[in-house]
């Protein structure tokens, strides 16, 4: 799953959203939370690099089969394909990795809590590697109570010493971590696709991202030696790649273009609930008090980065 960067405080105002786009923005929220569900299943069975390359590989191979439906063309010049490859890596394969390895230990519904807190690591990255998007104290302010969020999760964990499950379980979240800070990378370095069709773009990184971890998988994994997984993990490996990715690019896309960035974001709020939803129906899983604590803290922080919440406020304030 990619959590599209929140809008900065105070950008002009979004495009009103239809019962389409709502209905739209509900559904990608669904195939990028079902993601965690379909990982978690998948990785109970499957190596999380062979996953990985499964994943990127099938989805390549839909969208490259759909551009020409789309009336989208891939750049043949040298540098859009450096650069995708690039974004291959940052918004792919790093977090993809990290995410499949960590759903080893922890659940689809904590997983997709953690994954939440990307937007607070691309409003950090970006007041430091770019010249126009600054730090503001909502920002801030959002970024210092997502940590809290992440603190009250991850500290109970941390606490019971370096070894067995207490280890594995914060090494888990960490990890979590680590794909939120890639995907965070990857919001900031997709900048510069501004004038690039988005459809290619999608194409490109997938496609580019297959080249790269396909020699790795067959030397370090040799997936023809593995036995032959049950039929719940090829269809969440399928739905990873088909509905996750493919039909989740589609979409995203689609909203984009009809609603505007501002409101593509509200996304970062649903995914959460949808994770936590499907884990708990499909996977019986179930969530400690601070877990959903800290999920609270994270969504506090992720609104007070996103601005209209304060807005909304200010707006209705008499006087």
């Amino acid at each position: 799953m990619r959590t599209p960067p929140s809008s900065p405080a105070g950008p002009p105002a979004a495009p009103l959203m239809g019962k389409a786009e709502w209905a739209l923005l509900i559904l990608l929220s669904v195939l990028w939370g079902g993601s965690f569900l379909f990982a978690k299943v998948a990785v109970t069975h499957v190596p999380p690099l062979v996953v990985v390359w499964l994943r990127v590989s099938l989805a390549a191979a839909i969208l490259l089969a759909l551009l020409p439906l789309f009336g989208v063309a891939i750049p043949r010049d040298g540098r859009f394909w450096r650069d995708v490859a690039i974004m291959g890596i940052l918004n792919n394969l790093i977090p993809f990795t990290l995410i499949f390895w960590g759903q080893q230990e922890i659940g689809a519904s904590l997983a997709g809590i953690l994954n939440a807190t990307t937007p607070l690591f691309t409003v950090l990255l970006a007041h430091f590697l770019t010249r126009d998007e600054r730090m503001t104290g909502a920002k801030l302010a959002g970024i210092a109570i997502g940590i809290a969020g992440v603190t009250v999760m991850i500290g109970p964990d941390a606490l019971k010493g370096l070894t067995g499950a207490g280890l594995a379980a914060t090494l888990a979240q960490l990890a979590m971590l680590g794909a939120a800070l890639s995907y965070g990378c990857a919001n900031i370095f997709g900048r510069r696709f501004k004038a690039r069709p988005p459809l290619a773009i999608a194409a490109g990184q997938l496609t580019m991202s297959t080249l790269i971890i396909t020699p790795l998988v067959l030397t370090t994994q040799a997936p023809w030696t593995l036995p032959m997984p049950p039929l719940a993990a090829i269809c969440a490996i399928i739905a990873l790649a088909v509905l996750s990715t493919a039909l989740g690019y589609v979409i995203f896309f689609r909203i984009l273009n009809r609603a505007g960035a501002t409101n593509m974001a509200l996304v970062t709020f649903l995914v959460p609930p949808s994770a936590i939803l499907l884990g708990v129906l499909i996977l019986g899983e179930s969530l400690a008090p601070r877990h959903l604590l800290g999920l609270f803290a994270i969504a506090c922080g992720l609104a007070a980065i996103d601005g209209r919440a304060l807005r909304w406020i200010g707006v209705r304030r008499p006087g």
